[in-house]
């Protein structure tokens, strides 16, 4: 056998959540609840399970829960590109903006 280059199979749906999540666009975010709506299939805790495994392939700080936040081992490195892209932040509450920022999939 020689050596395969293919890349590990990542299912359909996980495929679907980061489609998604590369479009959002910069200084917009979604919940994990967002996107299974959107996507009109899983749960926010589905959501969360392929931005675990898979995540880091995308910009994963567009991606926050319901508050608004991120788990706190990511917090500081999203609040830079939070920065970065002007995105609408509470450094004081390390959350995200979700009434001016929340992105609802139009183009």
């Amino acid at each position: 056998m020689t050596g395969s280059t293919s890349r590990p199979h990542v299912a359909p749906y996980v495929e679907r959540v980061l489609a998604l999540v590369r479009r959002i666009p910069p200084a917009k975010v979604m919940t994990y609840g967002d996107i299974a709506e959107f996507l009109e299939q899983g749960t926010a805790r589905q959501v969360g399970a392929a931005m675990s495994g898979y995540g880091s392939t995308v910009p994963w700080w567009r991606v926050v829960n319901a508050s608004g936040r991120l788990p706190e081992n990511l917090r500081g490195e999203a609040a830079a590109h939070y920065l970065a892209e002007g995105t609408p932040f509470d450094l004081v509450g390390e959350r995200v903006r979700l009434p001016r920022c929340r992105w609802d999939g139009s183009a």
